[in-house]
């Protein structure tokens, strides 16, 4: 990742949850986005395929009522911070049985973006005066989403 995209990766944090994260956490955060990603496929292709559709649309994915105000919420930051083109980088799936529409596959950015709203969000929840998530902060969270996601 670019020193650019670094100082975004930073801002974004900054702006969603008053984080200050560095270049140490952006390899748990890859990690993050790319397991929370890859937990919503199987489900969509299982929608996809119950619905007798050989394509993943968007409705296939199980987006939640907070997952989804998680999103609406980053796209305003995302318009300050501009970390969206990063996130089209990392917002890459596995081979699936389905494969996903362009819309779907257009739509990773932004659900990859609402989950990380949700990850800053979630630290200051479970660690009000936190500033800089350290290697259990990470673990607790990413548990967190295990459970749920």
């Amino acid at each position: 990742m670019t020193v650019m995209s670094i100082a975004r990766f930073e801002r974004f944090f900054r702006a969603a949850a008053g984080l200050d994260v560095d270049k140490n956490d952006l390899k748990r955060y890859s990690d993050f986005v790319d397991a929370k990603l890859y937990d919503l496929l199987p489900v969509a292709q299982a929608t996809a395929k119950a619905n007798g559709r050989d394509v993943i649309r968007t409705c296939d994915l199980p987006i939640t009522k907070g997952l989804q105000e998680s999103i609406h919420q980053f796209r305003k930051i995302d318009q300050e911070v501009e970390i969206k083109p990063i996130l089209e980088q990392l917002a890459t799936h596995p081979e699936l049985d389905r494969t996903p529409d362009e819309e779907t596959e257009a739509a990773y950015p932004d659900i990859v973006g609402g989950l990380s709203l949700a990850l800053g969000q979630n630290f200051k929840i479970l660690h009000p005066d936190l500033k800089n998530p350290q290697t259990r902060h990470w673990d607790e969270a990413r548990a967190v989403f295990d459970l749920l996601l």
